[in-house]
């Protein structure tokens, strides 16, 4: 499955997927971010089972105070519309991957 540019417009729909969802808060600027982004795109790849989103926080502000986003990259894993585990900073693949599967 693609990664789905999450928006305030599309955030309802996202958050209403019966799968699991990835939601990657990042910035073009950010070094780490860039280090991460790959990671959650290969997983999306790899994984049909999940949705995964990305959002800029730079242009969806609303969504990362909603989320308490302090700093970048903040992984955050929902379930039934709800956060069930969120992290900040530079995760390596089998990390975002126990997220996922706790």
């Amino acid at each position: 499955m693609s990664v789905v540019k999450v928006t305030k417009n599309n955030f309802s729909e996202i958050k209403a997927s019966e799968k699991t969802v990835l939601l990657d808060f990042y910035a073009d600027w950010c070094g780490p971010c860039r280090m991460v982004g790959p990671i959650v795109e290969e997983i999306a790849g790899e994984r049909d089972d999940i949705t995964v989103g990305k959002i800029n926080v730079d242009e969806e502000q609303e969504l990362a105070m909603e989320f308490g986003v302090a700093s970048i990259p903040t992984l955050v894993v929902m379930k039934g519309g709800k956060v069930v585990e969120q992290s900040a900073g530079a995760r390596p693949k089998a990390q975002i991957l126990a997220m996922l599967d706790k």
